[in-house]
């Protein structure tokens, strides 16, 4: 596939699969004599992410996003490809990946539930620190914990409380203290803003913006909001049922997108200047993935398909910003598309 920007990639993900067996116990299959049913998640995905910048997986529930993100930080396994990090497979030796760990963070969806509520905030901070054995000494740690807490925008005061003290944006703060900790390059972050009001999600986007620009950060970022995409990626990737259909550049991917799901998913966001543009409504729904269409995922729903997508895959395709797999697109069978500009998040 081509590479993204013209840094040198810390990430790359080659041909990556991801099955999760949810077939009924074997009693019940051995008495309804039914086979095992295999699920799909995440089915031959290849991206890699420039040093540096940001890359962004968006697409419905369910398109197999969170799967991606749980492999590369190594939650799952994959049944196929690899995940190389700064050129090391992480399918490698165990020395060698866990030398990587720590290099590598995660920050999930939900601050009130990736906390643990037991533990006061200077202990949930300072737990990276300790199992990478980082500093010794208390107060080395204190002191640390300290700069991670105000680098997030807290006081030092607060590691003595307890994470039920704080509000949503605040808990997420500590989320990204915590990952912050071990001094990674690159975090993985599943739907960081989801939970929050929007405008605190906006305050959390602007923080993690300037913590990139300060500390040389690389980002995996996992959104259903293309508003919320359009102000933090510098590259953004469309997935459905599993697969990539289309990447570019952001901006590029914005002003002028390919494929025709991207197409539908930019039409649904809400046209504030009353513009009076076309537009495709995303209609139907995401087939179940443990028995997909065959050929063209998105076939049944695309107004622009043909024979050819109900029985054939398509390949990646070269564009001038990343590339698309569609049919359409390779053949000249869809119209130009219009302009499109997702609206800004509130800087506030």
């Amino acid at each position: 596939m081509r590479k993204a920007g013209g840094n040198a990639a810390l990430v790359a993900v080659e041909d990556l699969e991801k099955r999760f067996d949810v077939s009924p116990p074997l009693l019940n299959r051995l008495l309804q004599g039914e086979p095992r049913a295999l699920l799909t998640a995440v089915d031959g995905v290849s991206f890699n992410i420039p040093r540096g910048s940001t890359f962004s997986l968006v697409g419905e529930s369910g398109c197999g996003k969170s799967t991606v993100a749980r492999l590369v930080v190594g939650l799952y396994r994959p049944s196929r490809g690899r995940i190389l990090f700064d050129g090391t497979d992480m399918a490698g030796g165990r020395e060698a990946v866990a030398a990587l760990r720590k290099r590598l963070q995660m920050i999930f969806q939900d601050p009130f539930a990736s906390l643990n509520p037991r533990w006061r905030v200077a202990d949930i901070v300072a737990e990276p620190i300790r199992a990478h054995r980082l500093l010794t000494g208390r107060a080395a740690i204190v002191a640390r914990v300290g700069e991670l807490l105000e680098q997030v925008g807290l006081s030092p005061a607060d590691g003595e409380k307890f994470p039920h003290e704080f509000s949503g944006g605040q808990r997420q703060r500590i989320s990204i203290a915590r990952a912050l900790a071990s001094n990674p390059e690159f975090l993985v972050c599943d739907e960081p803003t989801s939970a929050l009001d929007v405008s605190v999600q906006a305050q959390i986007l602007n923080l993690m913006k300037r913590l990139q620009r300060e500390l040389g950060l690389t980002y995996l970022f996992i959104s259903h909001d293309l508003a919320v995409v359009y102000h933090i990626s510098d590259f953004v990737g469309v997935m459905y049922l599993g697969r990539l259909v289309e990447w570019g550049e952001a901006r590029a991917l914005f002003r002028h997108p390919q494929h025709p799901y991207t197409r539908m998913l930019l039409d649904a966001i809400p046209d504030l200047k009353m513009t009076g543009r076309p537009r495709t409504p995303v209609a139907g729904e995401v087939p179940s993935p443990i028995a997909p269409p065959p050929g063209c995922h998105f076939h049944p729903r695309c107004p622009f398909a043909a024979e050819r997508c109900r029985r054939e895959a398509p390949k990646p395709l070269a564009t001038n910003a990343g590339e698309v797999s569609c049919h359409a697109v390779e053949e000249g069978r869809l119209p130009p598309a219009e302009r499109v500009v997702a609206p800004p998040v509130s800087e506030s």
